[in-house]
């Protein structure tokens, strides 16, 4: 996570550190009451934010900078409605663009680089459910996704927990991303296959 979370809380650091989860650390108990109460949190402050006057520019920056736990950089953009069930876990480089009706859902950690372009109605999932039926309501795994420089993802994609996505590679509208992306690549289709490389 970034330095400008301005979290000194040990136990939030130790439920929230991606390197756990990607080891398959389970999230239960205590850490799963702490993130629901964050969710209803965040919930509340993206609802107000994306009811927001689109010119209404101070107040999308004050509930955005509670959302993300401070204040993206300046020449991030934004625009509602935005989706996040956490927020803190989402970690935004310099002139990243999040198009209309985007879904972080960042608990183990999100990171976008510099100059990322993600189009309408695309989704980041870094938690899920086991499988196992027995299983499934007992606890959640997950693993952080990051996304390098210069990356576009288009409208509709999908990308899964534990994916890494290289330098300057587009994932086509609605591919569902489920493994790493190869640098300067193209994914598409619905199994995110790599369909050229540059």
């Amino acid at each position: 996570m970034r330095d400008n979370r301005r979290m000194t809380d040990d136990r939030f650091m130790r439920i929230h550190d991606p390197e756990l989860l990607a080891r398959g650390e389970r999230v239960l108990g205590v850490e799963f009451t702490a993130m629901h109460e964050r969710v209803l949190r965040v919930t509340e402050l993206t609802s107000r934010l994306n009811v927001l006057p689109f010119d209404d520019a101070a107040g999308k920056a004050e509930l955005l900078a509670q959302i993300l736990g401070g204040p993206p950089p300046a020449n991030v953009t934004i625009y509602p409605p935005f989706y996040t069930d956490h927020g803190l876990g989402l970690d935004l480089a310099e002139r990243v663009f999040v198009n209309q009706g985007c879904t972080f859902l960042d608990y183990a950690g999100i990171r976008l680089g510099e100059r990322v372009m993600v189009g309408p109605k695309a989704t980041f999932i870094t938690m899920g459910h086991p499988v196992d039926p027995d299983e499934r309501r007992r606890f959640l795994g997950g693993a952080p996704i990051d996304v390098a420089e210069n990356v576009w993802i288009g409208a509709g994609a999908t990308i899964l927990p534990g994916v890494s996505i290289g330098r300057d590679a587009v994932v086509a509208a609605g591919t569902v991303v489920a493994d790493d992306v190869p640098a300067a690549s193209l994914v598409a289709g619905p199994k995110g296959t790599v369909r050229r490389r540059w």
